[in-house]
């Protein structure tokens, strides 16, 4: 038991260092990526003109002017009109706020209940069957039918959308944290608090959870990106964000049928989506590889 005890304590005593050094490091590699500059650039432009570019443009996206209906690109309206008048560029930096909201949103709300139903199901093994069978049972749905089901019931709106992609993004991030759980409690210095009587929630809080961090945070960046294209497929269906609203989904669905009239009313919504979409995976693979050991040893 004494041995024990010396063990753990030489352990803790080690682990916050490595963690500032480690920290360093990835932010250090991170900086290196050229992809995860230039996706984080991306997403930071998108950030910054979904907050602060509907207001700068001068129009009221919702506001309709039939007698500007279907006008074409120009010096007043920078990418065009729709069918009612209301300006695309107006609109589609509108619709970017509630992209990222449901992005972020999803991924806050998928990451937490995630990685709590993982650190439960690969400690206790009493539930982990049980657990990982709903998540199974979940799983077995094809994604975007199952958003579309849990949209059925609840109906159309942003705080939905989010629950619905929630639900479908879990059982994944459950299964990434219960893998990193299992391997983790098999190590020295998780078994060293075990012996000396340490309880659970401690050994989750302080020496496990700190170890799912980096799969978490990893797996965040791709989660968001899923997140915004699911949400655009939901509103281009129909069955996600309502009508009224400008979400880059609902106008891709409005100018689905006047593609050969007026295609800037789909194309540039749906590049912005494509855009945004790369620089999350851009920065997602900066991540992974920046937080990856063995791409930093190899680095080094």
């Amino acid at each position: 038991m004494r041995s024990a005890a010396l063990t753990l304590d030489r352990v803790s005593e080690r682990v916050p260092l490595s963690s500032r050094s480690s920290s360093l490091h990835w932010l250090w590699l991170l900086s290196r990526d050229s992809g995860a500059l230039v996706g984080g650039s991306i997403v930071l432009a998108v950030l910054l003109l979904a907050l602060f570019g509907p207001s700068l443009t001068g129009y009221d996206p919702f506001r309709a002017e039939p007698f500007n209906r279907l006008l074409a690109p120009s010096s007043s309206h920078w990418l065009g009109t729709d069918a009612l008048g209301r300006d695309e560029l107006t609109r589609m930096l509108y619709g970017a706020r509630i992209s990222l909201l449901v992005g972020l949103g999803t991924t806050l709300a998928s990451t937490l209940l995630g990685g709590l139903v993982g650190l439960i199901a690969g400690y206790f093994r009493a539930v982990d069957g049980l657990l990982m069978r709903i998540m199974d049972g979940l799983m077995a749905f094809p994604s975007i039918l199952l958003a579309v089901a849990i949209m059925a019931v609840r109906g159309p709106s942003v705080e939905n959308v989010i629950l619905a992609i929630t639900v479908t993004t879990v059982p994944r991030l459950a299964r990434l944290i219960r893998g990193q759980v299992l391997v983790t409690r098999e190590l020295a210095y998780v078994e060293a608090a075990t012996a000396v009587g340490a309880k659970p929630w401690q050994i989750l809080i302080r020496h496990i959870l700190p170890n799912s961090f980096s799969p978490l945070i990893i797996q965040g960046s791709f989660t968001f990106a899923v997140a915004v294209v699911t949400e655009a497929s939901l509103s281009f269906l129909g069955a996600g964000v309502p009508p009224q609203q400008p979400t880059w989904g609902n106008m891709l669905q409005e100018g689905m049928a006047m593609m050969t009239v007026a295609p800037w009313v789909s194309v540039f919504p749906g590049l912005a989506l494509a855009i945004t979409v790369l620089g999350l995976n851009l920065l997602g693979d900066g991540l992974r590889d920046s937080l990856d050991p063995r791409i930093g040893e190899v680095s080094a």
